[in-house]
């Protein structure tokens, strides 16, 4: 009778333990959010487009070649490009460092700026006026072919990270 009974027990307790793990884990739909892929090669040159990832705006800018000669020399605004293919894009989330509002492209200037204190930023996510106390940050990444997996970290990501060019 005691080995029956120890025996129900054990079953129940397991049982208990994997409805726990599972109220634990992440429901599908929040880890289907996690990551977001963009096709890079839908954008257009000089065009600012806003996508969404884990409800916070991403900026995604694929660079003009006169963005690049204007950027050419400036080792802080190079090491923050991102190229895929044959192109270089700037990837930053859309939120002002300084706190938190959300800055406009200005298409005819090329550069961000932000309403509230008059913040503004460089086509490369750089603080160009303060009170912003960095630039933009630049959500974890990986190139995958001509896509790029947001919230996934890849080697490129890494190598910012490691060289203090986003947080």
């Amino acid at each position: 009778m005691g080995k029956a009974f120890g025996a129900v027990a054990a079953v129940g307790a397991v049982g208990s333990l994997v409805a726990m793990k599972k109220s634990w884990d992440p429901l599908p739909s929040v880890k289907e959010a996690g990551f977001t892929t963009l096709d890079m090669s839908i954008y257009e040159e000089g065009i600012m487009v806003t996508e969404k990832w884990r409800g916070k705006p991403i900026f995604v800018l694929k660079k003009s070649a006169a963005v690049m000669e204007k950027e050419k020399g400036n080792a802080a605004a190079e090491a923050r490009n991102i190229k895929v293919g044959n192109d270089n894009f700037m990837v930053a989330i859309g939120l002002c460092t300084h706190l938190g509002c959300i800055p406009a492209f200005r298409k005819d200037e090329g550069d961000f700026l932000c309403a509230c204190h008059g913040g503004q930023f460089e086509a490369s996510g750089l603080v160009k006026k303060v009170p912003p106390p960095r630039g933009f940050d630049i959500p974890p990444f990986k190139i995958d072919g001509n896509k790029l997996v947001l919230g996934e970290v890849g080697p490129e990501w890494q190598a910012m990270k490691d060289n203090g060019v986003t947080l």
